[in-house]
């Protein structure tokens, strides 16, 4: 029997070829994926500048299998600015002040205790905070004064400790400072140097600290830093700078000639948190990165590397104690109990504006 020739069947031709374009498609878009696994989860962190050791955050991302996006502010204003026009992180760490604002506000979450389990490992001297009594809302992560680091070569011990804030007045320093660029401690500065409560809301005491600050700017023609403080004055560049304790800890052990003043008027002391934001997109990842940081290991490692005293209490006792890190250090461990000493309180409303109108005004020398 001869065998009949038979035409090909269409419609299967037309499901082969579909079924050879799936699995092209699958090859070249979505099997490499599948070979490289799940895209990770990613974690949103907003923290000061030099205010961490990097190996921590890769430990973490490393133990979790996920990525960091590590972001950074110069201060409080410019962080709760960006905060404000909808920015979305996990972990924001700013000061005391600005987190009793953040409460008020409602921009914060709770904490889950069941996942930070370590809350014991806390010094005395940062837990419950009058902002945040229970630490239901921050963990502390590093405390520091405000105060001068100052070159001895050029200026005396007993000549700094008379001025206190003064010396950023004396004429003979022309040229030779550095004031820190923050709004909050260039008037606290002028405040106490006259005086008066860092936390005032009286409009002449401010005033007067304006003007304070104006002569100040013709006295000695500051430069206004930030960061780039802490090299400049561990190189000698000025004779005296206006910096937070931690830096000047940090410029302590690089430079011999170095010293540093907490002025007998009376300075901020200050706690740096970390907190959850309301809109935080991973808050149990959050949670999780926290407990790591105030884990004894990864603060020993943080505290080491920035200068800035610990908030866990075993790795304070250890970095200030015999063979430590910063054993002798005067800068190291913030001054307690002074009477004159003061943690700052938020800025009512109808005064933030002025403060920062009149800074900018400083800087401008008007």
């Amino acid at each position: 029997m001869t065998k009949q020739n038979q035409k090909p069947n269409k419609n299967l031709l037309i499901a082969v070829v579909a079924v050879l374009a799936v699995l092209i498609l699958l090859a070249l878009f979505v099997w490499p994926g599948f070979l490289k696994g799940a895209p990770k989860r990613e974690l949103n962190v907003y923290n000061w500048g030099e205010y961490i050791d990097k190996n921590v955050l890769t430990a973490f991302e490393q133990a979790n299998d996920v990525k960091i996006n590590y972001s950074l502010f110069s201060s409080n204003e410019e962080m709760y600015t960006k905060l404000m026009s909808g920015a979305s992180y996990d972990v924001i760490i700013p000061s005391d002040y600005m987190i009793e604002r953040l409460i008020k506000e409602g921009k914060l979450q709770k904490l889950d205790k069941k996942v930070v389990t370590n809350l014991d490992n806390l010094t005395d001297g940062v837990l419950n905070m009058a902002y945040d009594p229970d630490n239901s809302y921050s963990v502390p992560y590093l405390w520091q004064t405000v105060g001068i680091v100052y070159d001895t070569t050029k200026i005396s011990e007993k000549e700094m400790e008379a001025q206190g804030f003064e010396a950023f007045r004396n004429p003979a320093y022309k040229g030779h400072v550095y004031m820190y660029d923050s709004e909050r401690d260039g008037f606290m500065v002028a405040l106490k140097a006259l005086g008066y409560s860092a936390n005032t809301s009286n409009r002449d005491e401010l005033n007067a600290a304006y003007e304070w600050l104006r002569e100040m700017d013709k006295a000695v023609a500051p430069s206004y830093v930030t960061d780039e403080v802490i090299d400049a004055m561990a190189n000698g560049e000025k004779w005296m700078a206006l910096v937070y304790s931690g830096d000047a800890a940090y410029i302590l052990s690089q430079n011999p000639n170095m010293s540093y003043c907490t002025p007998y008027q009376g300075t901020n002391v200050a706690v740096d948190a970390m907190v959850i934001p309301a809109n935080a997109a991973n808050p149990e990842l959050a949670n999780q990165f926290i407990k790591f940081i105030l884990d004894d290991e990864n603060s020993l490692l943080i505290s080491q590397e920035v200068g800035y005293a610990s908030a866990n209490k075993n790795v304070l006792a250890e970095l200030s104690g015999p063979e430590g890190d910063y054993e002798g250090n005067v800068a190291y461990v913030p001054r307690a109990g002074y009477e004159k000493d003061e943690y700052y309180v938020d800025i009512p409303e109808d005064l933030r504006g002025l403060y920062s109108e009149m800074w900018i005004k400083v800087k401008l020398h008007e």
